[in-house]
């Protein structure tokens, strides 16, 4: 006689607990699937893209303030650098052309380097927003999680 209160009881208590297991499940299934798109759109884009006004700071500090800097430093390391260069060989008749035409492509790249700071930095946020978008696809796709299928294996 008092097996099947006890019986019912179990049977409504399991019930209970689960519809609130499942309800809580499902809504956090959710929650993390809007979550991962989310993120993926977020970290997706550029710098531009992402506040426009603090970018075009940054890009006038690097025009106005680093560049000179740099540029400075450059002057000063190549300058020392010739200097050490021609008092090495200090009687002139051991200096080899090669030396100067090595100085100068290491001058020539250093210029370049610091005229195109901004631009290589550039093509490094850019490549990393391909890599994000192309993956995003993917991230969202095989991270879903199917809220059904989850729920059924809970239930067996």
């Amino acid at each position: 006689m008092f097996d099947g209160i006890f019986e019912a009881i179990e049977n409504w208590m399991r019930d209970l607990l689960t519809g609130m297991v499942t309800s809580n499940l499902t809504t956090m299934f959710t929650d993390v699937n809007d979550k991962t798109g989310q993120i993926a759109s977020q970290v997706g884009q550029t710098p531009q893209g992402w506040n426009g006004s603090i970018f075009s700071l940054i890009q006038n500090l690097s025009n106005s303030v680093i560049i000179p800097i740099a540029g400075m430093i450059i002057t000063f390391v190549l300058c020392y650098e010739l200097i050490t260069m021609l008092t090495e060989k200090n009687n002139m008749h051991e200096i080899d052309t090669w030396m100067f035409f090595k100085y100068f492509f290491k001058m020539w790249v250093a210029v370049w380097m610091v005229s195109n700071t901004f631009t290589i930095t550039m093509a490094v946020f850019d490549v990393g927003q391909y890599v994000v978008n192309a993956a995003g696809g993917v991230i969202s796709s095989d991270t879903a999680i199917n809220v059904e299928t989850m729920l059924d294996a809970m239930e067996t």
